[in-house]
């Protein structure tokens, strides 16, 4: 399978989208303005302790505050308690996961576990500065999360200065090579930090992971070191910009090449592999072609579709997405799909399809949290079966995590995927100024009704001899037309002539009444 990832450098916004066989599954999307500061690290100041949620707002330097779990701030007891239980017990880590941009980045998946005497008004006071990372965006009402348990992601391995760990990756699943990586790390470690090996340090050499631990190493030196002359709350350190972190972590292992168009981040991006990959080969190309990136590889148009509603599959049915703000429905109906042969065969041969569309769709959107899947009715169990399985299988390609529960009598499957960042509509759209998000409006004949009763409701507070009411173009159509009966009857009722004038610029459910003496 060819692997591609195709970079669009614009003023502000850089978009990198990762293609399999010419086709896009993931869409990556920095601003200037909003950059994801997942990563990022900040020396911040404690605004306030919640006892009662045993968290804490802190102040880096947002308007919304950051939110950290007593889980998150780091007790030194419980952290060496914590690191010699590890020990004895050799636990694993299960270090492949995606970062808040999407691209796959090791990083531990565990915590500490807390004392039970660890509560957060021990760990934390307001006022109190402290160093915390960013381990979760930003994402709607919500504020960044943070923690005081810090991790640098180098190409081969995860350095986290705070906890005494040694962690391999679970994809590297040869038992004589997770040995060797474990004891050339432990061989070559002349600390007491924690490190996680990732997925790409498969088969690398002990040069290799010395050299980037020293680099890492004095990341973190360089971390404390401003963090000791800067004053809360301020940017301690700020994490690589979307597209190296693309080709830190998805090129030579997700991608084959990478394909950009700007010829200022295509000189960056060699110097940045000469210093991170400087014996690797990679293919990097620098786009020169008339027609924008995006639409040359037929990506603008992909990302566009992928905003929208209702999907439509191949055979002629579509599934349709609805997001809201705690979870995500997915319905899918045969539509213009009638079959060949019998009713419970196209069922079958819809929901199959629908569940390759909703893998792809979760992936490319970005999609996360709470899913229900509204499957259509199946009524033999040997077609639920192959459903389900299908539906695991396909989700298997997905790097977030994802927890698939059984189907239920009623069609339906709960899912939940592991929510890191804004998805795509978040990230590309905002709610509509004229339904204010709600996705509808007052039908024009409604609104004429409700009109209607306003009207029967002030006429006894009005004083003049008529009545003026102002409203959206295509209300005063309606009202001159069709519904003008309603009108009449208001004006035999009170013996008042009333006058509808056309505003062009109302939005369409906006209308004011007046009255007036005419002599």
């Amino acid at each position: 399978m060819l692997k591609e990832l195709v970079v669009n450098c614009a003023p502000h916004e850089t978009r990198v989208a990762l293609l399999e066989n010419g086709t896009i599954v993931e869409v990556f999307i920095e601003r200037e303005d909003e950059t994801s500061i997942a990563g990022n690290i900040y020396k911040g100041r404690v605004q306030r302790v919640l006892p009662g949620m045993q968290a804490a707002f802190v102040d880096i330097g947002f308007e919304q505050a950051a939110f950290i779990y007593v889980d998150d701030v780091l007790d030194t007891e419980s952290h060496k308690m914590f690191t010699k239980f590890e020990q004895d017990q050799d636990l694993e880590t299960d270090t492949d996961t995606e970062d808040e941009d999407g691209l796959s980045m090791d990083k531990q998946t565990w915590k500490p576990a807390p004392s039970s005497d660890n509560i957060i008004e021990d760990l934390l006071f307001e006022g109190q500065e402290i160093l915390v990372q960013v381990s979760k965006s930003a994402i709607g009402s919500k504020g960044p999360r943070v923690t005081t348990h810090i991790s640098l992601a180098g190409r081969y391995m995860v350095l986290m200065p705070t906890v005494d760990h040694i962690g391999i990756s679970k994809r590297i699943e040869t038992e004589a090579e997770r040995t060797r990586l474990r004891e050339l790390l432990l061989s070559i470690r002349e600390n007491s930090f924690g490190y996680i090996l990732r997925t790409q340090s498969l088969g690398v050499t002990a040069d290799t992971i010395k050299k980037e631990m020293e680099f890492l190493t004095k990341t973190w030196e360089e971390i404390q070191n401003k963090n000791q002359i800067t004053s809360a709350p301020s940017l301690v350190y700020k994490d690589l910009t979307v597209t190296f972190r693309a080709v830190r972590d998805l090129l030579a292992n997700e991608a084959d090449k990478l394909i950009i168009d700007s010829p200022v981040e295509y000189e960056r991006v060699h110097q940045f592999l000469r210093k991170l990959l400087p014996d690797v080969n990679l293919s990097v190309v620098l786009y020169q072609g008339r027609e924008p990136i995006f639409e040359a590889y037929n990506i603008e148009g992909d990302v566009a579709r992928a905003l929208k509603k209702k999907v439509w599959l191949k055979s002629g049915g579509y599934i349709v997405i609805e997001q809201t703000e705690a979870l995500v429905a997915i319905d899918v109906n045969t539509g213009r799909y009638v079959g060949k042969h019998n009713f419970d065969e196209t069922i079958l041969k819809t929901n199959l399809e629908a569940v390759k569309e909703i893998a792809y769709q979760t992936r490319l959107r970005n999609i996360g949290g709470i899913i229900i899947i509204d499957f259509i009715d199946m009524k033999k169990e040997s077609h639920k079966e192959k459903v389900m399985t299908l539906l695991n299988e396909a989700m298997k390609k997905d790097k977030s995590q994802t927890n698939i529960l059984p189907l239920t009598e009623l069609g339906l499957v709960q899912m939940t995927r592991k929510r890191t960042r804004r998805n795509l509509t978040r990230t590309l759209c905002e709610p509509c100024f004229y339904c204010n998000g709600t996705g509808h409006l007052l039908s024009k004949k409604s609104i004429c009704h409700k009109i209607y009763r306003d009207l029967v409701s002030e006429a006894g507070d009005i004083m003049g001899n008529r009545f003026t009411v102002k409203v959206h173009p295509d209300i005063a159509q309606l009202l001159h037309g069709r519904e003008k009966h309603l009108i009449a009857a208001l004006e035999t009722q009170f013996s008042k002539p009333i006058a509808i004038y056309p505003e062009p610029h109302y939005h369409l459910e906006e209308y004011h009444i007046f009255e007036s003496l005419v002599k």
